[in-house]
Order: C-alpha cells, then sequence, then structure tokens
C-alpha cells in the first residue's frame, strides 16, 4: 500500500498545493555522495557516540528533549559557536549548526547559494529505505531554492536553509536514515510501516515546548548578532503571554495575532503586566520544531522584520504543541 503525508505550513497564510504524482526519480550519485564525505566538521560526528561529543567540544550547555525520541545537547555560551546534537541511546542522530563559526565542512555560514549549489545539486525526490519499508520524500521549487536536503553520505542526509534575501546559507542540519524519516521535513509517500516517533506522554510535553522556547530564543540571537544587532534579554512575562496565545491558538482551533478572547497582541500584553514601549509579534504553526519555525520567519518578510529590528531590547517565547510564539518588546 502506498501511504501519502503532507505537511502544511500556515505561518505565511500559504497553502502548498499536493504536485501530481510523478515516477521518475533523481538522485545523488554515489560519486558525488563520496565528494561531499567530509571526516572535519559537526556534520560528520551523526553516528558517532556521545562519548565523542563531549571528547571534542566537553559537556554541553544545556540539555532539552525533543519531539522525535532524541535529546538535544545545546551549546550555546558562545553564540558564534552555537550548535546542537541530537542524542539517543548514547549516538548522535542528528546535528544543527547556525554559529557563523561552526564547522559545518564542507558547507560554511555565509556561503553564497551559487558557491552551495556548486557542491550539491538540489534533488525533487529522495529515496530513504529501512528494512523492507521505502520512503519518498518530494521537495517543491521553494524547498529545493531555500531548504533543501541532499544524501550526504549512504545514511546521513543534510538540509542546508538558506537565507533568501541575502541569498546565504544561514544554517545546517543534518540527521540519520531513521531521523529523517521521523521528522518528515517534507511531503512523503511511503510503503511497508511507517517509522514514527514514540509517543509523548502529556507530562513530558511542557519540557518539550520549554526547550524549543529557550533554542528559538537563543537562534534568533545568533542571527541578530552575525548581523551586529543587540542580542535579546529574555522577558518572563512576555514568555507566558507567548506561551497562552500559542495554547489558545491550539485549544481554540484559530491561527491569528488576535485572540477573540484576549485581544490584540497590546491587550494581551497589558493583561500579562508587560512594560513595553514597542512590541511585535510572529507566530507560526505546522513546523517540524523550533528551528524550523525561526528559519520559516527568517524567510517571510513580516516576520524577517521583527526579527531583525534594531529597536527590540527583549523576547519571550511560547510554544504549546505546534503552535509558535514569539512576543519582542522594547
Amino acid at each position: 500500500m502506498l501511504v501519502v503525508i503532507t505537511l502544511t505550513y500556515i505561518a505565511y497564510i500559504t497553502f502548498y498545493e499536493k504536485p501530481e504524482h510523478k515516477t521518475d526519480e533523481t538522485i545523488v550519485s554515489e560519486k558525488e555522495q563520496k565528494k561531499l564525505a567530509v571526516d572535519s566538521g559537526i556534520i560528520s560526528f551523526v553516528g558517532k557516540s556521545s562519548k565523542a561529543v563531549i571528547d571534542a567540544f566537553g559537556k554541553p550547555d544545556r540539555i532539552d528533549p525533543s519531539r522525535y525520541d532524541y535529546e538535544w545537547w545545546v551549546y550555546n555560551k558562545d553564540l558564534n559557536h552555537y550548535k546542537q546534537f541530537g542524542i539517543l541511546d548514547g549516538k548522535v542522530v542528528t546535528v544543527y549548526g547556525i554559529g557563523k563559526d561552526v564547522n559545518l565542512s564542507p558547507f560554511k555560514i555565509g556561503q553564497t547559494s551559487d558557491q552551495i549549489f556548486h557542491l550539491i545539486s538540489p534533488v525533487p525526490y529522495i529515496s530513504v529505505k529501512i528494512g523492507l519499508n521505502s520512503y519518498r520524500f518530494e521537495l517543491s521549487e521553494s524547498d529545493m531554492n531555500v531548504r533543501p536536503t541532499v544524501p550526504f553520505t549512504r545514511d546521513v542526509y543534510v538540509q542546508l536553509y538558506i537565507d533568501k534575501y541575502n541569498g546565504t546559507l544561514s544554517s545546517v542540519r543534518a540527521f540519520n536514515a531513521h531521523t529523517f524519516v521521523k521528522q518528515r521535513p517534507y511531503e512523503m509517500a511511503y510503503r511497508g510501516n511507517l517509522l514514527e516517533a514514540e509517543p509523548i506522554p502529556e507530562a513530558k510535553w511542557r519540557k518539550i515546548e520549554q526547550g524549543e522556547e529557550r533554542q528559538i530564543f537563543d537562534i534568533t540571537n545568533v542571527i541578530r548578532k552575525r548581523t551586529g544587532l543587540v542580542t535579546l534579554k529574555w522577558n518572563g512575562k512576555a514568555a507566558e503571554a507567548a506561551y497562552l496565545h500559542s495554547k489558545e491558538m491550539s485549544d481554540k482551533g484559530y491561527f491569528s495575532h488576535e485572540s477573540p478572547e484576549k485581544g490584540t497582541l497590546l491587550d494581551r500584553l497589558t493583561l500579562a503586566e508587560v512594560s513595553f514601549e514597542l512590541a511585535g509579534e510572529n507566530i507560526a504553526q505546522g513546523y517540524m520544531d523550533g528551528i524550523d519555525a525561526v528559519e520559516g520567519w527568517l524567510n517571510s518578510p513580516g516576520h524577517r522584520k521583527n526579527l531583525l529590528e534594531n529597536r527590540f531590547t527583549q523576547l519571550g517565547v511560547g510554544v504549546y504543541r505546534n503552535f509558535y510564539t514569539q512576543n519582542f518588546i522594547k
């Protein structure tokens, strides 16, 4: 049986129509894969032990649970070297790097899209086989331009987030095959059994959400720092207001900056007793995780303006399930 799973992103209020199923397939050749395979950089840690990570980088600054079975080991003390390692059963199953000085060989933060596409050729389809199960991911034209994934080695897939406004590499994440399928970053069709993350107990959800809130905060500051802007301080009251808005959108089944019960952003911040001269808000729904949401905001003009507004000094982030809210404050 062939089953198709479609992901719809509505942070931009844009809906993607499912393309007609096609039978032709483009893949990266084994020769091209070997050219990309390197022994340095954090991408090479996928498949290695957690001990190898500690030996190379020391103990993590923070450990956050994730939606996808692994724990995120977060290294955030130096924003120029900001990175995350996903650890499951003592092994690295995914990595993420956005700090401008992180070794992401053969890629580098700030590389132009021309340089990137000289190294790799984005493909419209990616096939993954795990045991008797086969999975096929379909990338849209937009995906191939701003968040393509390419097979890196036999069991590693690398996703590149490209800032479409300046045409440079914003961040990189890499997955092993199992994690890539669990996270499903694109529309996917599969034969056999669907590989999924373990169900999340209710008691664990808030810890996952809080981890993503801090990651969104950190990553926002990395982006601001590399563009020469002041980094933001955490605002706990604004974070609580953001969380309540994300939860209400989920509970009430709407997606809007205006709450039917609590009103506009200004109304909600006033209700939360947040002092401010200027405020802005980003919301998103349906992304893989907080990392994915921030990169989506960066490539959307209104959301990007908030991320890079030099007058803002504080930020509160609230995540509830797959709803994300940022409240920026001066």
